[in-house]
């Protein structure tokens, strides 16, 4: 997929329709690390990548309680509470039938990446190429 992401070890998927619950189909580990996001519809298409973990000057890790999952279910986006709620509503929108999230993670007892590092290699690379981030991040 991306060459930033081989090697990580602590990774999965899930798929999201509008009928969905984020919450419930969420399988994102409390772990630290970076998510992408993909329009699946016609052509798989990255629409968006986060990340969450901020690693501290002296190597330890400060993280949000709940990581990846909480950061991916309750992150503000769309100027919205919560993503459970602004990623369906963004969907109808925007006419999305199903939203792939595959995420992993990157800072872990035995991967030190740093998540936003990682974050910030993809978008470089994807505004390379498209001359412009994908379209659910709003800036970097």
């Amino acid at each position: 997929m991306y060459k930033e992401l081989e090697g990580f070890e602590v990774k999965n998927q899930f798929s999201l329709t509008i009928e969905d619950s984020l919450e419930e189909v969420c399988n994102a580990s409390e772990g630290s690390g970076v998510f992408l996001v993909f329009d699946v519809a016609d052509e798989k298409e990255l629409i968006m990548v986060g990340s969450t973990g901020t690693v501290q000057n002296d190597g330890t890790l400060k993280t949000k309680n709940g990581g990846l999952y909480d950061k991916i279910v309750n992150g503000h986006q769309f100027a919205k509470t919560g993503r459970k709620y602004s990623w369906p509503a963004q969907m109808k929108k925007e006419e999305i039938s199903r939203l792939e999230v595959v995420w992993y993670e990157t800072f872990n007892d035995d991967t030190k990446v740093i998540p936003t590092f990682v974050e910030a290699q993809i978008l470089q690379n994807f505004l390379s190429k498209n001359a412009k981030l994908p379209r659910w991040n709003v800036a970097f």
